[in-house]
């Protein structure tokens, strides 16, 4: 099923909740009682969608319709999500964003950091006059993503793996993916993964999935791998970390999880699993040849797709404000 399917509704519902101040759940250390508080003031770009990395993933997935399908049946009337991206993504709301992340090291790393590199990726992949300044108004916040992340590889010696906002696999791929980094630190977050991961194998995949996981730990760092090493490389790697794969042995990751009480916040985080897994198992079976291996991968993903689409608009906040993100990058080709 094509990403042109859901534009639309997607859109509106990228609209909807950019746009939404409350209910919001602010990761700000408050430490005196003349520091603004509302989420507009501490985020004049991204308050809404309950959360910042959840609204620069609702903004990314907001240009990624527009440029796959704006101005086409798929999505007629663009009015609504280029209001809201040019109200948004100004200069003087992302220096005070980037203002705010240099002050703030830690806030959002590693996971929100890719978010935004994402963001700016597809802002220039949209291209024209619009992208253009998008791209130009995310340039200073995107500065200050690399400085961060440049001063933090060198001391994360070791990775975070659970399957949560702070995993360094799924983040550390979503910025190669973005093509935003300068050569230098390009190499250095392939280095640092080849350090972490490298040497990897039989991964404790009878583990997955923990009770609030949105990504799966074995398969975000099977996906984070397939981007730093050659194809000849990554298939024994991959039979190595999971061996279950290749001998037909039953493999959690590829089983469809079960999740008890859409409506709680935690809980609620499989759906998303569904969804981050489909997306990581489409790409790891796309890197490989032919064979039961990559049909097995392919199987599963429709599989976790089929399951967590039907959730993704359900008229809940609570899920409403994230999971068409995850949605889309399991649709859309990378």
């Amino acid at each position: 099923m094509p990403l042109s399917t859901h534009a639309a509704p997607f859109a509106a519902l990228a609209v909807a909740n950019l746009t939404r101040e409350y209910p919001n759940f602010p990761a700000h250390l408050i430490t005196s009682p003349d520091e603004p508080g509302s989420p507009r003031a501490l985020h004049p770009a991204f308050y809404g969608a309950y959360d910042w990395h959840s609204s620069v993933h609702m903004h990314w997935l907001l240009v990624r319709v527009l440029r796959r399908h704006g101005g086409t049946p798929a999505l007629p009337d663009t009015a609504a999500a280029v209001d809201v991206l040019d109200r948004h993504l100004t200069p003087a709301h992302l220096a005070a964003e980037a203002a705010y992340l240099r002050e703030h090291p830690s806030f959002e790393r590693p996971y929100g950091w890719a978010w935004l590199l994402a963001l700016a990726a597809e802002c220039r992949a949209h291209g024209g006059e619009r992208g253009a300044r998008w791209t130009g108004a995310l340039a200073p916040a995107v500065a200050a993503v690399e400085d961060l992340l440049t001063a933090w590889l060198p001391k994360a010696t070791y990775p975070v793996r659970h399957g949560n906002h702070p995993n360094s696999a799924f983040a550390l791929g979503l910025v190669l993916d973005s093509g935003t980094l300068s050569a230098e630190t390009d190499q250095a977050v392939r280095e640092r993964l080849l350090a972490w991961f490298g040497d990897d194998h039989d991964a404790p995949a009878h583990w997955e999935p923990s009770g609030q996981d949105f990504l799966s730990p074995a398969l975000s760092e099977a996906d984070a791998m397939r981007r730093v090493l050659p194809a000849e490389r990554f298939a024994p790697w991959l039979d190595r970390f999971l061996p279950a794969l290749r001998s037909g042995g039953p493999c959690p990751p590829l089983d469809v999880p079960v999740v008890s009480d859409h409506a709680d916040p935690q809980i609620g985080h499989l759906l998303g699993l569904t969804l981050s897994r489909a997306a990581a198992l489409r790409s790891l079976a796309d890197a490989l040849p032919d064979g039961p291996v990559r049909t097995r991968l392919g199987e599963a993903a429709e599989a976790h797709l089929a399951a967590g689409l039907p959730a993704v608009a359900r008229g809940d906040f609570t899920t409403d404000h994230w999971l068409a993100t995850f949605a889309a990058l399991a649709l859309d080709p990378r």
